[in-house]
C-alpha cells in the first residue's frame, strides 16, 4: 500500500514538474518573441494609406543630429502658444504623432511615464499633432492616452523645418542648448528611449525645475 502510494506521489511529481517546464520554456519564447517585436522599428506613412517605407537611397529623413532645433511657436489643445524657446536649458523630447498612428500610441504612454520620472531634472515632452484629425478627436485621444504632456497642434509647416516628416512616429531629443542630439524614426523599445532620455539629460546638466510647464 505504501508502495503504490509512493509511486503515485512520484508519478504526480513528475508530471507536476514536466508541466512546469513547458510552462516556463513557454514563457521563455514570449518574453523573447515580445523583446524582438519590441526592437523592431515600425514606420507608419504620415499620410495614411501612403505606402512604402524609407530606403537607403535617400528616402529616409535627413539627419538633425548635432544640427540646432528648427524653433517653433504652436498652439496647444487649450489654445496657449508654447516655443521652443521656453524651454531653453532644458532637455526636450519633441515627437511627431497622429491619431491614426499605432506605434505612436504605443510609445505615448512611455514618454508621460518618463516624464513624470525625470520632470525634476527639467525633462519634457512636446507632441506635435502632424494630423489631420480635428482638436477634438487630439484632445480625446491624447486623453485616452494617459498624456498630460503639452500637445501642440500642427501650423502645417513645422514637418517641413524638421526635414519633412514622412513617416511617424518622430523625434528628436534637444539639449538644452537647442542643439539635436538623437533622432528617432518608428517605435523604439521602451528601454531604447529612456536611454536616450537619460543621455540628454546626462548631457544637459542638473536643470532642477519647480512646478515646470
Amino acid at each position: 500500500m505504501k508502495r503504490s502510494a509512493l509511486v503515485i506521489v512520484v508519478f504526480v511529481v513528475g508530471i507536476s514538474l514536466m508541466l512546469w517546464a513547458g510552462w516556463h520554456n513557454l514563457r521563455e519564447r514570449r518574453l523573447a518573441l515580445q523583446k524582438a517585436q519590441e526592437n523592431r522599428i515600425v514606420l507608419a506613412p504620415a499620410t495614411p494609406g501612403k505606402d512604402g517605407s524609407p530606403t537607403a537611397d535617400g528616402d529616409a529623413p535627413p539627419q538633425l543630429r548635432g544640427k540646432a532645433a528648427p524653433g517653433f511657436t504652436l498652439v496647444t489643445l487649450d489654445g496657449k502658444k508654447i516655443s521652443l524657446a521656453d524651454y531653453k536649458g532644458r532637455p526636450v523630447l519633441v515627437n511627431f504623432w497622429a491619431t491614426w498612428c499605432a506605434p505612436c500610441k504605443l510609445e505615448m504612454p512611455w514618454f508621460e511615464e518618463f516624464r513624470a520620472k525625470y520632470q525634476g531634472q527639467g525633462f519634457e515632452v512636446l507632441g506635435i499633432a502632424e494630423d489631420d484629425a480635428g482638436k477634438d478627436e487630439i484632445a480625446k485621444s491624447a486623453k485616452k492616452l494617459g498624456a498630460t504632456y503639452p500637445i501642440l497642434l500642427t501650423d502645417g509647416k513645422i514637418a517641413d523645418s524638421y526635414g519633412g516628416i514622412d513617416y511617424l512616429p518622430m523625434s528628436f531629443y534637444v539639449d538644452g542648448k537647442g542643439i539635436v542630439q538623437e533622432q528617432t524614426a518608428g517605435l523604439g523599445s521602451r528601454d531604447e528611449i529612456e536611454a536616450n532620455i537619460k543621455k540628454l539629460i546626462a548631457g544637459n546638466g542638473a536643470v532642477p525645475v519647480a512646478g515646470g510647464q
